[in-house]
């Protein structure tokens, strides 16, 4: 970026500094590289060029601490200019050169009272009264400046010179200092490739040492690559997620595909850990094939062309996008241009409309990927119906664990096989705190729901409805109408009509 600054001629000396401290490391990293003798690095290292000239330079002409801007001055070093240096003496000395002219020209002319002045409207002048006045002579090139009642003022050209200086000394020294300073930009600016080359390499070398601290710090073990379309992950880990809670406390969790379960569906509650596990794949992926270890216990992985995701709602209000439309359009993206060789995360496609036509769209694009794509997928849903899909089509169920005692809920985030027995989702509202008339009203409606729903299949036959028994029928099988008083039979039959 500095470089590019110099290139584009508004690099301050600030930059100048900050690359002169980069480019001094150089030799010492190269020597470093050299001593690892492996050729990839031996490489490296001899593109990292010498650019001593340019530090030796910075170093020699800029102040350690300079300022941002060139209008303030204090930029150039004392001893790199003699012309600086001298405008920089005459600030600092003046009063002092006037002290010693004065004395000087006492002695050259033997003027006793001569004195050296100044003003704002006249500048510096040499002031001499009317009893000395005879003894000025022709030789001592004095210009007549001012005529007083009882003295005269004069100039001389080295004054007049010297008050030129005094009182434009700040203002040349900026400019002098501007001057000197875009001389050595201009002179460092013929060497924007090679520092940028130089910057290349570095960035070569940072990515390694850092790719390899971090696999150091944190356990990561590297991975291997097959071609048989297989992904297997044991203890895999997301490497953010870890970070950010302690390490023992983190849940790892392991990923088995291969060419007879493309497809992992994966239901479970709500802050199970569905969307983590799934990135954690995504990124095992991207890892390995930059180059980098992974976090896991063991990994072989095959070579993916492209990772297809949608993940998480997004409206793009804008362009008059819905949540439902983003979704379907990046769905439809992964579907047309996935190959057996892509990698596909899809969390919770279809919820963004109503539940059938959600839960249709789901079972229609999971069954396109098993047919025609097969790409290794990992598909997240609450449809729990989808996991009676048929097997046939290469589906392996899993579901992300959780402890449900009495009312409470403890998320174990570990993904284990088979499908989820239930969403949790009344259970995660609890842990929200919604008021209990919600929760009790939205377990009574749950139930209702259950027990009148028809028996859930998605298989490729044809489905067969079983009709559940009511409760009022349920009832009146067990009653005796005999045994009925006529009193109690009409109160069963007002109980009755309240339960249908």
């Amino acid at each position: 970026k500095l470089a590019t600054r110099i290139a584009f001629g508004n690099v301050n000396p600030r930059d100048l500094k900050w690359i002169a401290a980069s480019l001094k490391v150089i030799p010492s990293l190269k020597n470093n590289l050299l001593s690892l003798n492996h050729p990839q690095l031996t490489a490296l290292a001899n593109q990292l060029v010498d650019l001593s000239n340019i530090t030796n330079t910075i170093d020699q002409a800029i102040v350690n601490d300079p300022p941002i801007h060139l209008n303030e001055g204090g930029i150039i070093k004392d001893g790199y200019s003699s012309e600086l240096d001298e405008l920089r003496d005459i600030r600092k000395n003046g009063r002092s050169w006037l002290a010693k002219f004065e004395e000087k020209e006492r002695e050259r002319t033997g003027i006793r009272g001569l004195k050296v002045g100044y003003n704002r409207v006249f500048g510096y002048y040499i002031e001499i009264t009317k009893s000395f006045l005879p003894q000025v002579k022709e030789e001592f090139g004095y210009t007549r400046k001012q005529s007083l009642t009882n003295a005269e003022r004069f100039v001389t050209p080295e004054l007049k010179e010297m008050e030129d200086k005094i009182l434009s000394a700040q203002d040349r020294i900026v400019a002098l200092e501007h001057e000197i300073f875009v001389q050595i930009r201009n002179y460092i600016k013929d060497y924007v490739h090679k520092i940028q080359d130089v910057a290349k390499v570095v960035a070569h070398v940072d990515v390694y040492t850092t790719l390899a601290s971090v696999a150091s710090k944190n356990n990561y073990v590297r991975p291997h690559f097959n071609d048989e379309h297989k992904l297997h992950i044991v203890d895999g880990r997301h490497p953010v997620v870890e970070e950010v809670i302690k390490h023992q406390n983190y849940i790892a969790n392991s990923c088995e595909m291969d060419k007879n379960h493309e497809i992992l569906l994966i239901t479970g509650p709500n802050m199970g850990g569905k969307s983590t596990y799934m990135r954690q794949v995504s990124l095992a992926v991207i890892m390995s094939q930059i180059g980098s270890f992974i976090p896991a216990k063991e990994a072989s992985l095959p070579i993916f062309d492209q990772i297809f995701t949608r993940i998480g709602a997004s409206d793009d209000l804008i362009s008059g996008q819905s949540t439902f439309m983003v979704e379907m359009l990046e769905a439809n993206n992964a579907l047309r241009y996935a190959t057996e060789n892509s990698l596909i995360i899809f969390d919770e496609i279809g919820r963004g409309t109503a539940t059938f036509d959600g839960m249709a769209l789901a079972q229609g694009i999971i069954e396109y990927i098993a047919n025609h794509t097969h790409a290794l997928t990992l598909f997240s849903t609450h449809y729990h119906e989808l996991t009676y899909m048929s097997e046939d089509l290469g589906i392996r169920n899993v579901h992300a664990s959780a402890d449900v005692s009495g009312d409470t809920i403890r998320f174990l985030y570990k993904i284990t096989s088979g499908p989820s027995a239930e969403s949790y989702g009344i259970n995660v509202a609890k842990l929200a705190h919604l008021p209990d008339e919600v929760i009790s009203r939205a377990q009574v409606i749950l139930q209702s729901l259950e027990d009148n729903n028809i028996e859930k299949t998605l298989t490729t036959t044809k489905p067969v409805y079983v009709e559940k028994e009511s409760e009022v029928e349920k009832v009146l099988k067990q009653l005796d109408p005999m045994a009925l008083s006529p009193l109690d039979a009409l109160s069963t039959l007002i109980e009755l009509k309240k339960m249908l």
